[in-house]
């Protein structure tokens, strides 16, 4: 995963992207949800003001009901931009009309391999993160927020409660907000790193201080019986970065960006792996595969070729060089059987051993399933088992069929949460597109021509 540059050093941030030629789509616009990213001292709320910060803030809470901001963000078609896509006034309406206690969850945890845009929003810009919680909290008219940061996240942790208390100092956060009337309570919570809690009842259970393991369903929303078994709204970072934007600027000006009705606004997507500028894109939503990979990130490094890319995550399927023009939204990617999910791109060239590659990311989900479902303790087991086999000259070539049933088994909504699907998502996949590379394995005990791995699998992990 590429670390964003250091905020204290005030490095800049990267190049702008070029504006890609072809079909006069206008794929290059000014970011909205990075726009702060490297500008200088960002993360403090003297800059933020500077830049317009607080005043979505001011509009919403003195001239708008909280019904209208909602019905505004409903308007504006946005979809959750943390995996699923569900659409964020709808979430919100699904909270009782008649609830008195009604709490929301900002999930910051962002465990997801691939994954680093949220990050980097909280680094440089933690006030726009403040201010969507604060939009949003008036919204569904709660008086309590928490922000779920991943536990290793020291520094956005440490930027975002400074920004709370900046906050709070401006009578932004607290009693009576801008005198109009409306309290709010912001929380900061560091959680232990555990890839689960991305899992919105997970998080929960964490931060209640419990074991954070899924909750079953019924309930199917936590709108109904959340935080303390309270209505809660559970959305991710950049949804609510959002939320300010769309507050201010309107509904029409927020559906003119990206390919709306389905698809209206920005994604920032996080390209890694073997491009010659890996690193957060902000692009309108619906961007196709090939201008993300070529033209924002400059391509296959070394002047290699394009083999595969995870494009929403390790936890989505693979795409291969025959899914190039495929557009980066939440429906053209399930049309072919993957996700757009979190946008954690992992890049590949030619050189990558597929098998080697998802040996990798079969051993993580292993260490991550916290075990309460037996399809996903079992099946995350055995098929990297299997894959640690394979990879080093012990395979079967009816390994590759136990395994897809393996996948099958443990997939398909039998576990309580989406890790047991995750999990087998790219062992799927990759046998469907690459089980050539697999075979070659079975059959030589090494990897194909041209192919390689730069470290070995373990048993351990």
């Amino acid at each position: 995963m590429t670390v964003p540059p250091n905020p204290a050093a005030g490095a800049p941030p990267p190049p702008p992207p070029p504006t890609p030629p072809g079909e006069g789509t206008p794929l290059k616009v000014d970011p909205i949800i990075t726009r702060n990213v490297g500008v200088e001292n960002a993360w403090t709320i003297d800059v933020y003001k500077q830049r317009g910060g607080y005043r979505a803030l001011e509009k919403a809470l003195r001239e708008m009901q909280p019904e209208q901001v909602a019905q505004m963000v409903n308007d504006a078609s946005l979809r959750g931009r943390g995996g699923a896509g569900f659409p964020a006034g709808r979430k919100w309406s699904l909270i009782p009309k008649t609830a008195t206690e009604v709490y929301l969850v900002c999930n910051a945890d962002e465990s997801e391999p691939g994954s680093f845009s949220n990050h980097e929003v909280m680094v440089w810009d933690p006030h726009s993160l403040i201010e969507g919680v604060i939009v949003s909290s008036y919204a569904i008219r709660s008086k309590f927020a928490v922000i779920y940061v991943r536990g290793e996240f020291g520094l956005a942790a440490r930027r975002l409660q400074t920004a709370v208390d900046e906050a709070q100092a401006a009578g932004y956060i607290g009693k009576s907000i801008l005198g109009t009337g409306f309290d709010l309570e912001v929380r900061v919570f560091r959680g232990a790193g555990a890839y689960v809690c991305g899992e919105e009842t997970a998080l929960l259970e964490s931060f209640e201080g419990n074991r954070p393991m899924p909750r079953p369903r019924p309930p199917f929303f936590p709108a109904s019986m959340g935080l303390y078994n309270k209505p809660t709204a559970v959305n991710n970072v950049e949804t609510l970065c959002n939320v300010p934007h769309i507050v201010l600027n309107g509904v029409q000006w927020y559906n003119s960006i990206g390919f709306p009705p389905r698809a209206p606004g920005t994604k920032v997507y996080s390209l890694s792996g073997h491009v010659n500028r890996p690193g957060n894109y902000e692009a309108p939503l619906g961007t196709k595969l090939r201008d993300l990979i070529f033209n924002y990130a400059g391509g296959i490094r070394d002047g290699r070729r394009f083999k595969a890319v995870t494009p929403g995550g390790t936890s989505t399927p693979m795409l291969s060089a025959d899914h190039l023009d495929v557009r980066m939204d939440y429906d053209s990617l399930p049309a072919i059987g993957t996700y757009l999910g979190s946008t954690g791109m992992v890049v590949m060239d030619e050189t990558v051993c597929i098998p080697h590659a998802v040996a990798h990311i079969s051993r993580f989900y292993r260490h991550e399933s916290c075990g309460k479902c037996t399809p996903c303790r079992e099946g995350t087991t055995w098929v990297y088992k299997i894959m640690h086999r394979i990879v080093n000259g012990q395979g079967r070539m009816e390994d590759l069929d136990v395994m897809i049933s393996i996948v099958d088994q443990m997939g398909g909504r039998k576990t309580v949460c989406a890790l047991g699907d995750f999990a087998g998502f790219p062992i799927a996949s990759s046998i469907k597109l690459f089980r050539s590379e697999y075979e070659h394995h079975i059959a030589h005990g090494t990897c194909p021509p041209g192919c390689s791995f730069p470290r070995a699998v373990g048993q351990g992990g």
